[in-house]
């Protein structure tokens, strides 16, 4: 996996901080607290970006707190940005939607893509809608493209997002039951056409069941299949 002097750091179960050369540092799906989290996760020097894929616990976990903490702004589909917006956050949220895309600091473009899965916000009132689920694709100016998938199953339309923006990493969910597990992953990594899959959304749970090693069995070579271990940045 080659990341160009990106620093990228698995932060447990769908989290990753994002780091250029220039100390510019991106989250997605910050859920810093998890039971995988390492410690000190939650006390963040610095954030420039954070992306929501979805409004699930798992996925907008700690992002508000992290906004708080940083100033930095959320970015997500435009129905969890106006729910965020009223949570008296400083830093207003920058909502978008599937196909746009926006520059953030570092020259990286971001695109909000489709997903297919559910989207709504646990609040002590009961569930609030969160418009619809979706991936973000991460380009970098001087390294690679990275697709984070956030919650989803396979389906055939991630060829169009392999054939439009050329991911160089995947980041899939692999656990099963929630999401799609190896066998499905295995595909949707043939599908996209990155040459690095790495697994994530498995492990925090024992329910979340599916393994690298069966990532690996099923995509029979595809592509390579790179296992993170949490809280130790590579690259």
């Amino acid at each position: 996996m080659n990341l160009n002097g990106l620093e990228m750091t698995w932060l447990g179960h769908a989290a990753f901080r994002l780091r250029l050369d220039d100390g510019t540092t991106l989250y997605v799906d910050p859920w810093l607290t998890s039971p995988t989290a390492p410690a000190g996760a939650i006390a963040a020097e610095r954030a420039d970006a954070i992306f929501v894929t979805h409004g699930h616990s798992d996925h907008l976990g700690d992002a508000l707190d992290l906004c708080r903490s940083t100033g930095a702004p959320i970015h997500a589909i435009h129905e969890i940005c106006v729910w965020a917006g009223n949570q008296g956050l400083d830093q207003p949220p920058v909502g978008s939607n599937k196909g746009g895309t926006l520059e953030v600091p570092g020259g990286v473009h971001a695109t909000l893509v489709d997903a297919v899965h559910s989207s709504g916000i646990s609040t002590e009132a009961g569930i609030v809608a969160a418009g619809e689920a979706g991936g973000w694709v991460l380009a970098f100016q001087s390294g690679p493209t990275i697709y984070h998938a956030g919650d989803t199953t396979v389906f055939k339309d991630m060829e169009l997002i392999g054939e439009l923006y050329e991911p160089d990493i995947a980041l899939l969910p692999i656990g099963g039951w929630y999401t799609m597990g190896p066998r499905h992953a295995a595909l949707a990594g043939r599908l996209i056409g990155a040459g690095t899959v790495v697994p994530i959304h498995y492990g925090t749970f024992p329910i979340l069941s599916g393994t690298p090693a069966e990532l690996r069995e099923h995509a029979a070579g595809a592509f390579e299949v790179v296992e993170l271990e949490i809280g130790v940045p590579v690259g």
